[in-house]
């Protein structure tokens, strides 16, 4: 799968409001037939950075993302809303769902 993480500087007067005006985008992401998840988190450190997660089946479905209208539409909308370029890790990663932390196993 295609993991990527994204992180958003969001202008401080669109920060409370980022969820909304992210969530046409956010909702066409999660429908889209090779998005495995597309989740949003806000830091606990800086109320005006969001922290994006998701991933994709595998290459063909993350360019399939990438050339979708709806990304073409968000390229267009967001930068109004942020302080700066989103920051972002992107990696291929030899698993297809998220595995379980080990070393915090959960024993009840």
């Amino acid at each position: 799968m295609i993991f990527i993480t994204a992180k958003f500087q969001v202008l401080p007067e669109h920060a409370e409001e980022w969820p909304e005006i992210t969530r046409d985008f956010t909702e066409a992401c999660r429908a889209e037939d090779g998005c495995l998840w597309f989740d949003w988190s806000r830091s606990l450190d800086d109320p005006n950075e969001y922290v994006l997660v998701e991933a994709f089946r595998d290459g063909d479905a993350g360019a399939a993302h990438v050339n979708s209208d709806h990304f073409k539409a968000a390229q267009a909308k967001l930068p109004a809303y942020l302080a700066s370029t989103p920051k972002i890790v992107s990696q291929s990663v030899d698993q297809d769902d998220w595995n379980e932390l080990g070393e915090m196993a959960v024993e009840r």
